[in-house]
This record gives C-alpha cells, sequence and structure tokens, in this order.
C-alpha cells in the first residue's frame, strides 16, 4: 500500500468509527518513535512527522545545544548518603555549543539541531505500528461509546438475550455489549433459560481492564419500580405517581401509590380491566405478591395503608423525630399485620421509613388494667 492509499484508508477508519484524527495520529507519532529507538537502537532524541495529505513519515534525530556536557551527579542526601543525580537530558542527546556551530553558525545554547534519519524499511514498520495503533484506538473509541451510551441507561430497564453462563452468573446479550447478571441477583425460584428473552434492570455501568463492565439484577427494587413505570401508561404520563417500593424479591413487594388527578383511581389504574395490568407484572416477577398500597402525607394513614391486608389498624406516632410508631390491631389481624417471619411489617416499615410496633387491642387493654 502508498503513502496515499494509507492515509486514505486511515481517514476512512477514522470516519467510520467516529474517532478524533488527532488522536490517532498523536498516537501514531509515539509509537513510531518508540519503534524507531527500538529497531534502529537509536540512543538519541527523535522526531516523527506524519504528513496528513501524502502519507509521507519522515524522522529526525535531534540534538539539544548545550554549554557543557551534563553526565549526571552525585549529591548528599540529608542522612549523609550519596545519590545519583541523573542528567537532565540525555547524555547521548546534548551536543556542546562549539561543535554545534560547525553545523549551524547560528546555533545558541537551547536550540536543537536536527538530521533527517529516515530509514529505507521503515515504511514497513510504519505500517505494522499503524496497524497496531488503530486497532487500539478503534477499540477504546468503541469502548468509551459504549460507557456513554449505557450510562444513561442506569437503573433503566432493558430487554436482553440469555446469551451465556457460568458457575456464578448469567451473560446477557443487550445489542452492542453483554451485561452480567449474578445468580444472586436472579428471583428466587425462577429458572433462566439460554436463548430467552429476559428484562434486567441496570444497577452499574463502569469502564474495566477489558471494556465496559454493566451489572444487571432482576432482584433489586428498582426492577419492580421501572416495571410498573412500562405498563402502566398513568405512572408514565404523570397523573399517577409511585412514591415508594419495597421489596422482598421472590416473596412480597409493597407500592405505594397516589394519584395527580381527582378522577383517576391510582390503584385502579395498576390493577387494570379485571386485573390485566396486574397480571403482566405478577408474570414478569414470576408469581412474586405484590401489595399496592396507597400513599398518603399523613404518616398514621400511610402507615396503616402499608400495614395491608391487616384491616382495621390503629396507629399512633409515638415519636416523630426518631420516626417511631405503634400499630394497634385486632387479634384476628395480628397475623397479617406481622406477616410470614414478620415479612409484612419488615416491608411496610422499609416503605414507610418508619419503625413500627404492632400490638393487639388485647394487650392495649391489659395494659391499661394493669396500670
Amino acid at each position: 500500500m502508498d503513502s496515499k492509499a494509507f492515509i486514505k484508508a486511515l481517514n476512512d477508519i477514522v470516519k467510520e468509527k467516529n474517532i478524533s484524527a488527532d488522536v490517532v495520529f498523536d498516537a501514531m507519532t509515539l509509537a513510531l518513535q518508540t519503534a524507531y529507538k527500538k529497531n534502529f537502537d537509536s540512543k538519541t532524541n527523535v522526531r516523527v512527522d506524519i504528513n496528513r495529505e501524502t502519507g509521507e513519515i519522515k524522522v529526525f534525530s535531534y540534538l539539544v545545544v548545550v554549554d557543557a556536557i551534563d553526565e549526571g551527579s552525585e549529591e548528599v542526601d540529608e542522612e549523609g548518603n550519596v545519590i545519583d543525580v541523573p542528567p537532565k537530558i540525555n547524555i547521548d542527546a546534548q551536543i556542546l555549543l562549539e561543535d554545534a556551530k560547525e553545523i549551524d553558525p547560528n546555533a545558541k545554547v537551547g536550540d536543537t539541531i536536527e538530521k533527517e534519519v529516515t530509514p529505507k524499511d521503515f515504511g514497513r514498520v510504519a505500517a505494522g505500528t499503524a496497524k497496531q495503533v488503530v486497532t487500539q484506538k478503534i477499540r477504546e473509541a468503541e469502548k468509551n461509546s459504549i460507557i456513554e451510551e449505557f450510562q444513561d441507561k442506569e437503573y433503566e430497564l432493558m430487554l436482553g438475550l440469555v446469551a451465556l453462563e457460568d458457575q456464578k452468573n448469567y451473560y446477557i446479550d443487550l445489542g452492542r455489549t453483554r451485561g452480567i447478571l449474578p445468580k444472586s441477583e436472579i428471583i428466587p425460584g425462577e429458572t433462566i433459560k439460554m436463548g430467552s428473552s429476559i428484562r434486567v434492570y441496570i444497577t452499574k455501568v463502569e469502564s474495566g481492564t477489558k471494556g465496559p463492565v454493566i451489572m444487571l439484577s432482576r432482584k433489586h427494587y428498582g426492577f419492580v419500580k421501572r416495571l410498573f413505570e412500562s405498563f402502566i401508561p398513568e405512572l408514565q404520563d404523570g397523573e399517577v405517581v409511585l412514591y415508594g417500593v419495597a421489596r422482598d424479591a421472590g416473596n412480597r413487594s409493597k407500592v405505594a401509590l397516589y394519584s395527580t388527578n381527582e378522577r383517576i383511581d391510582a390503584i385502579g389504574s395498576c390493577i387494570g380491566e379485571k386485573g390485566s395490568r396486574i397480571a403482566s407484572i405478577l408474570k414478569e416477577l414470576n408469581g412474586e405478591k405484590i401489595d399496592l398500597i396507597l400513599y398518603d402525607e399523613n404518616p398514621e394513614t400511610f402507615i396503616a395503608n402499608a400495614l395491608s391486608p391487616a384491616k382495621n389498624v390503629i396507629v399512633n406516632i409515638t415519636n416523630p423525630e426518631k420516626k417511631e410508631a405503634l400499630a394497634i390491631v385486632t387479634d384476628d389481624n395480628l397475623s397479617l399485620a406481622i406477616g410470614k417471619k414478620g415479612s409484612n411489617i419488615k416491608l411496610a416499615s422499609k416503605l414507610t421509613k418508619y419503625k413500627l410496633e404492632i400490638k393487639t387491642l388485647s394487650q392495649i387493654n391489659e395494659e391499661g388494667n394493669k396500670d
């Protein structure tokens, strides 16, 4: 390939891959300088010039004009140890002023004396170096492009294809790259099949040594939040607002909602006609139970709602500053309010951000009689 064809091919790649030409040429210049020193055992300073129009490459050796050769020195540190101080300029890259004037009568200290030293077969070295540099820059550009694309999708829902599996992870094809879905982040009890489509929640996007690292989850509470926003039109247009989600993945989630339009029922909108909307969400969650909770600015009302399926709950805020509350229920509602292994009260506490204590009416009466 001649110089003009080479430069055209290089410019075509730069344009196609949307890489900065300056970045590529600067990287090539540095790489060619290193290649020259390595292949031709050069100890002097060298400068490589690449003509961006013709593709012609020239190598120049240059010496720095000095008034005395700096060979380094020895100094004594604070502890009395002798240390070597290297020369400020490579000793092989220095030329005395008197010698420099024989080449250029106008030379002065600090100037450089250049000489073209382009080897006859340097084109072969240049071609190999250029290929390595361009390949590296393409990888870097594509890596950065993917990171930029997926950073906007962090904390969002995506549809992918299950591509690979190892002992700890599933690898999900997301188009331009693959995300990592740890097996610890799938919904407990669900089965993931190779080649199947799957919705995933992006929890982290970062740059790794081998490329972008995109971490995924189906266990995160954000997965439930984004599912609702995807399936419920009123959440998309703002007529219904999702206040918060508390989740025990694979078991139960509590979703707090409220309406900004008096004519729209927030919970009814999420259930849909004959339960069609909530059914689609439940299917995606592998049968995980969903409690739809009506959010209320009054914390006592909100806590009572959050303790669903328990009914007729009476709530007293015992410490507003520490966010502590007492919920009083009838005897037959106690097990519902607490839930299996305390799951209901834990989720209600997480959703409302209150530390909750539950007592029955009979317990309250007994305590009153003792007093």
